[in-house]
């Protein structure tokens, strides 16, 4: 979408928000989206229920939404058919377990608006009274003040110009996670820019709470982690998401793999066992070294609180490129 061809007047903006069964943080969601300093008149909610069987589309429609009946469908496919009902200029793809700032939309729109963006959005925000897990899982995210270049945006908290959207393919369908991150790299192979944009708070109320809870979801959402990858273009920063969930699965590997050898090497099977498994730990040290600068943390207990959130989120990442597990088991924990 060309800058001469965007809305000079006040942008309307659709929010496609898909949801199943979360009938209590859905209604929160759109009462902080009523809750934006912009004009009614200007909105739209148009939420895409895959298949309740509780109250969720009836808080939906009393919130004045636009309710579409998707069941048994991905979330890609769930957001394109939202996006292709939907009558704004602007597409807000917003999960039903976040929360908006009251400033999010002017944000977004200024944003959109600046010359050559097609894409404005920001990193989640932890929950208020969060664990010390999802506190640490928070440091996974760079909330560096302001509006700068980035090359991925969350679909739970993005706000894109829909004809761009549209012309781009949308969400890639045969994909059933990562589908943000393929979108944004399409996006920036036609040419486009996409802005990160500090004054979009939005706040993540899904964030795991436990150790189990982010096992289980890396789980999930790492099985197209690499298809993505490969698909390009890839940046430096995007090769540790490549590189460590390989080789911490070669370790794995090995380990079990010398510890099932174990009648025929003896105790050096043990010995190569744990120089294995001391790998995975070196790498997920690696990553909770990175967590503790944006933590600011430096005693023991964040030391090891850090590295057990790294860890769980490497051992899942690591075994979803040979475990297919299914969408719900990421609520788990």
């Amino acid at each position: 979408m060309s800058d001469a061809s965007r809305p000079s007047a006040t942008p309307r903006v659709s929010f496609v928000i898909p949801v199943r069964n979360d009938p209590v943080r859905l209604k929160n969601c759109l009462a902080t989206i009523a809750k934006c300093d912009y004009p009614g008149t200007h909105v739209e909610l148009v939420v895409a229920d895959n298949g309740s069987i509780d109250d969720t589309p009836a808080v939906a429609a009393a919130a004045g939404a636009h309710v579409l009946s998707l069941p048994g469908i991905a979330v890609g496919e769930m957001r394109n058919r939202a996006a292709k009902a939907a009558s704004g200029d602007v597409l807000a793809f917003v999960d039903a377990d976040h929360e908006l700032g009251p400033g999010w939309i002017k944000a977004a729109i200024a944003t959109l608006q600046l010359p050559g963006v097609s894409a404005a959005g920001a990193p989640y925000l932890q929950p208020p009274n969060a664990t010390w897990v999802q506190r640490c899982y928070d440091s996974f995210r760079d909330h560096s003040d302001g509006v700068f270049d980035t090359p991925w945006l969350g679909s739970g908290n993005l706000a894109i110009w829909r004809q761009t959207f549209l012309d781009a393919g949308g969400f890639d369908t045969t994909l059933e996670t990562c589908e943000d991150v393929d979108l944004c790299q399409r996006l920036r192979r036609l040419g486009h820019t996409l802005k990160s944009d500090s004054r979009m708070h939005s706040v993540h109320m899904g964030d795991p709470k436990t150790l189990r809870a982010i096992f289980w979801g890396e789980l999930w959402r790492g099985r197209d982690n690499l298809r993505v990858s490969f698909r390009g273009p890839m940046t430096p920063r995007d090769l540790p998401s490549v590189v460590i969930p390989v080789l911490t699965l070669l370790l794995l590997a090995v380990a079990a793999g010398s510890l099932g050898a174990w009648p025929w090497i003896g105790r050096n099977a043990g010995a190569v066992a744990l120089a294995a498994l001391a790998g995975c730990a070196g790498l997920s040290a690696l990553r909770a070294l990175r967590m503790l600068r944006r933590l600011r943390g430096g005693g023991p207990l964040d030391i090891v609180r850090a590295w057990l959130v790294a860890a769980a989120y490497d051992l899942g990442r690591a075994l979803s490129l040979v475990i297919r597990v299914r969408h719900g088991v990421r609520r788990r924990g």
